[in-house]
């Protein structure tokens, strides 16, 4: 298993990511590697704090970085001895099985959507985020921001993506499906959703349920929620906006500490031939630990190949 991670994304890189890696790779086997993309005189710097075995890494040298703020676009087709270029390169090649990043979402986006290419069939790739459940369980939310526009066949494609994540990474057996609308009859919403609804409904390709109102993603019995990622990253934004309000006011409990991004680390980008994962770009080490962890993860749970098998 070669995982990839991109050492230069990040607010705190290459500090955190360092020490993400080092906390990974206690986690790791002999027959697992990774390759860390970034500038090697900084990365060498940061690794000789540490005790670890040089077995399990390989440094690969770029000499640029894509920034927070570029364009996703201009910055990876420019920067091409950039971390998050030469990481897309290793993965094209076959040279590494995924590639991960807490840096320029866009660009990984782009980066994953132009080298490795989304799955024939794949209408539109989608970035999915778990929603913790007061029951212990989770529901996958999609898209939260790859797809700020969408159509009514690409919601219902992101049924398919989602119920394959929620089945395959969180053994969530047969899950259900559910529609983010302002109200739960049929008739209710938009005429994307209203369109989405009348497509989704009996569908042979998953358990759809209806519809869901916002007030209710935490507590229903649905298991994957499908929205535009216009909607979905706001409905992200305010559960991280409403986590960090309860932190300041001390009143966390074992549920809301399950807000807390630093426990997934990152999400794959659903759609794509090869695995790919975003970080959040605020990532400390123990987001970065996970993040890598989460890329075994759906690695070993080869979900790539089921949506490849599912949607060809």
């Amino acid at each position: 298993m070669k995982i990839g991670i991109d050492i230069m994304g990040g607010d705190f890189a290459p500090k955190k990511t360092i020490e993400g890696v080092v906390l990974a790779l206690e986690h790791f086997h002999k027959d697992e590697k990774l390759f860390l993309f970034g500038q090697e005189k900084k990365i060498t710097s940061e690794l000789n704090k540490y005790d670890f075995n040089n077995d399990l890494i390989e440094i690969i040298d770029c000499s640029e970085i894509i920034e927070m703020g570029e364009h996703p676009t201009k910055a990876f087709k420019n920067k091409i001895d950039s971390s998050i270029y030469k990481g897309f390169e290793y993965l094209a090649k076959n040279q590494i099985d995924t590639f991960a990043s807490a840096g320029n979402t866009g660009a990984m986006f782009i980066g994953g959507y132009y080298t490795v290419k989304p799955i024939r069939g794949v209408i539109r790739p989608s970035i999915a985020t778990v929603l913790p459940k007061p029951n212990g369980n989770v529901a996958v939310l999609l898209d939260v921001g790859a797809n700020a526009d969408c159509k009514a066949d690409v919601l219902y494609q992101f049924g398919v993506l989602g119920s394959l994540y929620a089945q395959n990474v969180y053994d969530i057996k047969d899950p259900k499906v559910s529609l983010l609308n302002l109200g739960e009859e049929k008739t209710k919403g938009n005429m994307l959703t209203q369109t989405a609804y009348n497509l989704m409904h009996g569908s042979k390709d998953y358990n759809f349920i209806g519809n869901i109102e916002a007030n209710n993603i935490f507590e229903s019995e649905t298991d994957v929620i499908v929205c535009d990622g216009f909607t979905g990253n706001i409905v992200l934004k305010q559960a991280e906006g409403f986590y960090n309000l309860v932190a300041k006011r001390n009143k966390l409990d074992e549920y809301f500490k399950r807000f807390n991004y630093e426990n997934y680390g990152g999400t794959p980008i659903l759609g794509l031939t090869k695995p790919v994962i975003i970080g959040h770009g605020i990532s400390n080490e123990i987001a970065i630990k996970n993040m890598i962890l989460q890329s075994k993860l759906v690695l070993q749970a080869k979900l790539t190949s089921k949506i490849m098998n599912t949607i060809e």
